[in-house]
């Protein structure tokens, strides 16, 4: 680093010069709409991240819904605290990872039944957000209609936010999408040390 970067004064000229940069961007960005987010990639996080963004939504007093596909087998500690708070709409439409059920029209039930619940908050404007937790999923499998997924999501009330995540998300919704981030992993405690999935963390 050059050194007069690390003066109080430069530092200070260069942060006024960013914070005029950001305001104007800031003052710009005038558009008010219902954001579709994609969570995605093989890092840590997705989950987490949907389920913050439905607490955000709860501190400004907004209705949120939630459906988890494919997960259901173990208890979590997301849906013991989001299923009793008001507010919430909490369904748990799957019986485990995909290779627990081992039984792809039981999956293709589960998830069409999943997304039953799911189109039905899409038409629903009370719903301020909309999280479908493993949706992607449930898309790489095929056990949906992608056009009809597509076509929900497209269709759903002008300021309604959705949240999509798990791995492998389709690159028609990565397009169709205002806000895409991909999780990559550098290391992780279950994978390179044999760390079982620990309560407050992975459940």
């Amino acid at each position: 680093m050059r050194e007069d970067a690390k003066t109080p004064a430069r530092h200070a000229q260069r942060m006024a010069r960013k914070q005029a940069i950001m305001q104007a961007r800031i003052a710009a960005a005038q558009k008010e709409q219902g954001l579709l987010l994609v969570l995605t990639g093989p890092g840590k996080g997705k989950s987490s991240s949907g389920f913050g963004m439905a607490a955000r939504a709860l501190g400004h007093g907004m209705k949120v819904g939630v459906v988890q596909f494919i997960k259901g087998r173990i208890p979590t500690g997301e849906a013991a605290f989001f299923s009793n708070l008001p507010g919430v709409t909490y369904h748990i439409m799957g019986e485990g990872y995909t290779w627990d059920t081992q039984d792809r029209e039981r999956d293709v039930a589960m998830a069409t039944a999943a997304w039953e619940q799911a189109a039905a908050m899409l038409r629903d404007p009370r719903y301020d957000l909309v999280l479908l937790d493993e949706l992607n999923i449930a898309l790489r499998y095929d056990y949906l209609d992608h056009d009809q997924v597509y076509d929900d999501l497209l269709q759903r009330p002008p300021m309604q936010h959705v949240v999509v995540t798990g791995r492998y998300a389709p690159q028609p919704l990565i397009e169709l999408a205002d806000t895409v981030t991909e999780m990559k992993v550098v290391k992780h405690a279950f994978a390179d040390q044999g760390v079982k999935a620990q309560k407050g963390i992975e459940l």
